[in-house]
């Protein structure tokens, strides 16, 4: 009882000191023409929730990819679209097309900070308190100080909520599937890693370890036996995770888009 009161504690100081940090200005608040990524995660909502989806990543008339271009995987575009569907009903001029580019507001303000701490306290600090309470050593207080470490980490909070991103999304994806793999759960370690991957590009940083941990965990079982039974699944996992995410975007792919520009943001997703 004890360490879940210290637990609740840290997670609690971890939540005042995101939002003390929220408070303050964003990245290129009042500086036209682009200000900065805010704008780009509010425009991205502004693109996923009034145009159809297989526009979300092509230059169009409606979509000018030189304005902040959507260059992040799918399950970053649902994500905004999520938002998008929250904000219209708070606010339809948050998502107005066109004309709400460089909006600015202390409500709008209030709602993009709070789509950030919300998408922390559903997926990444969850899956902090398990790592730490389950898969680190020592005793409950080393246990709730690597928690505390965690939950405070700098880097993560200025950047998420000073700058604005959503990287604690892939980064929590990323720790269930620690989490997953540390207590014998492969296929589902397997799966919340390609959701990782397919919310944000630069978790290919973690590939190779979740890689080549599964595939020195198949091997030692037998490739002719077990191993090869485990190898099949989890291959099975990560192409229907990536096929249910690409999903909408397979059934038409390369349309006749306004303007007759089909380019790709930016030519390449940027990290």
């Amino acid at each position: 009882m004890q360490t879940w009161s210290l637990v609740s504690i840290c997670v609690l100081l971890g939540v005042v000191v995101r939002w003390g940090v929220s408070l303050n200005s964003y990245s290129g608040a009042g500086k036209p023409p682009m200000f900065g990524d805010y704008e780009a995660q509010r425009h991205w909502q502004e693109v996923t929730y009034n145009l159809p989806v297989q526009e979300w990543y092509f230059n169009t008339t409606d979509n000018d990819l030189n304005y902040w271009g959507l260059d992040y995987p799918p399950l970053t575009a649902y994500h905004s679209w999520i938002c998008a569907y929250i904000a219209k009903m708070i606010n339809p001029e948050w998502m107005e097309l066109h004309k709400s580019r460089g909006y600015e507001s202390p409500a709008h303000k209030l709602f993009m900070r709070a789509t950030v701490l919300v998408a922390d306290l559903l997926i990444y600090i969850p899956a902090v308190v398990l790592y730490c309470l389950y898969l680190t050593d020592g005793s409950s207080k080393k246990k709730v100080s690597t928690l505390f470490c965690f939950l405070l980490y700098p880097g993560l909070i200025l950047i998420d909520y000073g700058h604005f991103q959503y990287n604690g999304v892939s980064l929590g994806f990323a720790l269930w599937g620690v989490l997953a793999l540390g207590l014998g759960w492969d296929v589902s370690g397997s799966m919340a890693f390609s959701l990782a991957l397919n919310y944000k590009q630069m978790e290919l940083y973690h590939a190779l370890p979740f890689f080549f941990y599964l595939l020195g965990k198949c091997v030692k079982l037998g490739l002719m036996g077990r191993g090869l039974f485990l190898l099949a699944r989890i291959a099975v996992t990560v192409l229907v995770t990536f096929a249910l995410c690409w999903l909408p975007f397979l059934s038409d792919p390369r349309p006749d888009l306004a303007g007759g520009q089909e380019d790709l943001s930016r030519g390449s997703w940027s990290v």
